[in-house]
């Protein structure tokens, strides 16, 4: 399960810092795609297997969108010894990863946000809207 929120910032070579307990979370090798709200998606290897595969199973009429979106973008990512990994930059200019991004665990993958966006996405959170969510989904 990955959980939890981080700070960290871009270098200029488009490195990015993983925490030791999200590396410990993803595994040795992982998947980074573009994501939905314009963030980037993090994916151990198994859980990006199961998506692929659910993808691949839906007809071609249904999946090609899903495919184009997650599968043209996704990259195979390893960290180097001192915990980075390079985001690519297609991906940076998508998520407009600039420097300051705020990396969150959500269960099965982790997202990669531009800080100030992850920021402007909260602000428009508040209890009841998550209380009603929450209802709706049965909690």
């Amino acid at each position: 399960m990955v959980k939890g929120e981080y700070q960290h910032t871009l270098d200029a070579k488009g490195r990015l810092f993983i925490p030791a307990k999200l590396r410990e979370e993803l595994g040795e090798g992982f998947v980074v795609t573009k994501g939905l709200d314009e963030c980037l998606f993090l994916y151990p290897q198994h859980a990006w297997e199961q998506l692929e595969e659910k993808i691949r199973r839906l007809p071609m009429s249904k999946s090609r969108g899903l495919q184009r979106f997650f599968l043209s973008s996704a990259a195979d990512v390893t960290v180097d010894k001192q915990g980075r990994m390079i985001v690519p930059s297609v991906l940076r200019s998508y998520a407009g990863l600039e420097h300051e991004v705020t990396i969150i665990g959500v269960g099965e993958r982790a997202e990669i946000w531009d800080r100030q966006a992850w920021e402007n996405y909260n602000s428009e959170m508040d209890a009841g809207s998550i209380a009603q969510a929450m209802e709706e989904l049965g909690f």
